[in-house]
């Protein structure tokens, strides 16, 4: 039995398949869910569940350091709102899509919520965090104008509040890069694949000494 097994992975491997096989059979996409997310172009885990749209090694990394005492404002929404709602004390998210922002409030839970601004209204996007008068403990700057959003979001973190920039191997968001090390923040970056896509891309950690990452 296995001499034939063998035989056959290795005429799948001569046609080219065999890889592409053992990737639905058996691995770390799989466990991920990335094949779910693929097929159905939603940001969702192996199980169907909401899932925030950043790379595995992310998700990875920041979804045990997460607990029920972080405030989280968000730049852009989507299922990363509801993810994150399951697993702090509250998310805030500006959205400039009036009807993603109408598909999505429905599903959020009571301690999250989606607001809608216009990106013709002068700056109303990116100062949607002032409104609330308060500090965060994470701002997400993924959406849209984020050089604008990141280096205003500075002025909305805790002493402990760490800034997390999206895609950020742009070059599009190399000033906003320059602007928070010269502002005395430390940098990670984590490298991998999203869910939905099958390249790499790149999530970068902004923080300072005594973070609430505990980095």
């Amino acid at each position: 039995m296995k001499f034939i097994k063998n035989i056959v992975w290795k005429i799948l491997n001569f046609f080219g398949i065999g890889a592409m096989l053992q990737l639905h059979l058996r691995s770390g996409l799989r466990e991920d869910g990335w094949f779910k997310s693929f097929k159905t172009k939603t940001s969702i885990d192996k199980n169907g569940e909401p899932l925030a749209w950043y790379n595995y090694a992310f998700l990875k990394f920041l979804e045990p350091r997460l607990n029920a005492q972080l405030e989280v404002f968000e730049y852009g929404a989507g299922n990363s709102t509801i993810w994150y709602a399951k697993k702090v004390k509250s998310v805030k998210a500006v959205e400039n899509d009036k009807k993603w922002v109408d598909l999505l409030t429905p599903q959020l839970p009571t301690n999250a919520k989606v607001v809608f601004k216009d990106l013709n209204e002068e700056k109303s996007y990116q100062n949607e965090i002032k409104s609330a008068n308060m500090y965060y403990d994470i701002v997400v700057v993924d959406g849209r104008k984020r050089n604008d959003c990141a280096m205003l979001a500075i002025n909305y973190l805790t002493d402990k509040g760490v800034i997390i920039l999206d895609n950020s191997d742009r070059t599009d968001y190399q000033p906003t890069k320059d602007y928070l090390n010269n502002k005395g923040f430390k940098r990670l970056d984590f490298w991998g694949i999203p869910p939905i896509v099958a390249t790499n891309n790149c999530t970068s950690v902004f923080y300072k000494d005594n973070n609430c990452l505990g980095i």
